[in-house]
């Protein structure tokens, strides 16, 4: 099945599954959602459990947070994340403290799903990859799946999760296949996934970027005989650093390809976990490939070369192993 398509069954099952589940957010009920992940839902459960809102981000998710406290288990869409920028406040400061701050008293059951990346033509303000603003607080996890298996497992495990989940989906991705087990069980989160055995390098990624990670190791394999470990990251808080460390200790080489921006982005937390875990078994100093540190353009030409790309990514692999005189 597509990734959209994993998405939707997984809240139908959810919403079958326990009454306390109710998705909130703009246009997802009579118009289905602007991406159609909530189509068939409004018909199937009613407008008590499938709340379309006003465009006040700030509201529906401050309102989904005391649903939460409350004892619901409130799924949030929010249309781009962008737009959640509008609900800082509420995310940061509410949905991610309340556990910690009342002693743990109550806990927050809440996933907000929201998709970002560019490649779209979308421009500067609908683009971004901002997961670094929430990866970054404690008492929130964040996770981004890659294939619609992960978007599955990821989301019934966000769901059924007592803390708040930022469920991180990519514009590029909705529209992709693969095979989705009827019986998948949740994910782990906080657990990352070794998607290709290698030997010469490793490459990491998450959301968008696992997936060209994976076809620049067929590439390398195919057109140069180099084993490229891939691990697609899926949680960015928590990270799964031991299963990175131990991948470059094998490998010795890493580069880390990512959407957002070079600086201060997830890349820099995953060559830092590096260097800390790993230094005396590096042969080259770890690689990033990212976005161009720029509004985002409207222009598709100018768009496709400020994104990284596979190409960008196959480049940086082979100057990694040349540096090291690996290249074949």
């Amino acid at each position: 099945m597509t990734y959209r398509e994993a998405l939707r069954e997984t809240l139908r099952e959810a919403m079958r599954r326990d009454d306390d589940v109710f998705l909130i957010g703009e246009e997802i009920g009579v118009f289905e959602g602007s991406y159609k992940i909530t189509a068939g839902l409004l018909a199937e459960f009613g407008d008590k459990r499938v709340r379309d809102t006003p465009i006040a981000e700030e509201g529906f998710v401050g309102a989904a947070v005391g649903a939460a406290m409350l004892g619901l288990r409130p799924v949030v869409e929010i249309m781009t994340i962008n737009f959640s920028l509008l609900a800082l406040d509420q995310i940061v400061n509410h949905a991610a403290k309340i556990y910690g701050m009342f002693g743990g008293q109550t806990s927050v059951p809440m996933v907000i799903r929201t998709p970002g990346g560019g490649g779209q033509q979308l421009a500067a303000t609908h683009s971004q990859n901002i997961e670094l603003y929430y990866a970054f607080v404690p008492g929130l996890k964040v996770v981004a799946p890659s294939t619609p298996a992960d978007a599955r497992a990821l989301l019934r495990a966000a769901i059924e999760d007592d803390d708040p989940v930022l469920f991180l989906e990519n514009l590029a991705l909705y529209n992709t296949k693969g095979e989705v087990p009827d019986d998948l069980p949740p994910a782990e989160i906080g657990k990352a996934a070794i998607t290709r055995a290698g030997t010469d390098i490793t490459l990491i990624g998450y959301s968008r970027m696992a997936t060209i990670a994976t076809q620049v190791a067929q590439r390398l394999s195919e057109e140069s005989g180099i084993s490229a470990e891939v691990i697609d990251l899926r949680s960015l808080r928590p990270l799964d650093r031991d299963t990175i460390v131990a991948s470059v200790r094998r490998t010795g080489c890493a580069v880390v390809a990512e959407d957002d921006w070079l600086t201060y982005g997830i890349g820099a937390e995953v060559a830092a976990t590096i260097s800390d875990g790993a230094f005396d078994y590096l042969d080259a100093p770890v690689r990033r490939v990212a976005a161009a540190e720029v509004p985002l353009p409207y222009a598709k030409t100018l768009e496709q070369i400020a994104l990284p790309s596979a190409e960008s990514l196959y480049t940086a692999t082979l100057e990694t192993l040349a540096a090291v005189g690996r290249r074949r």
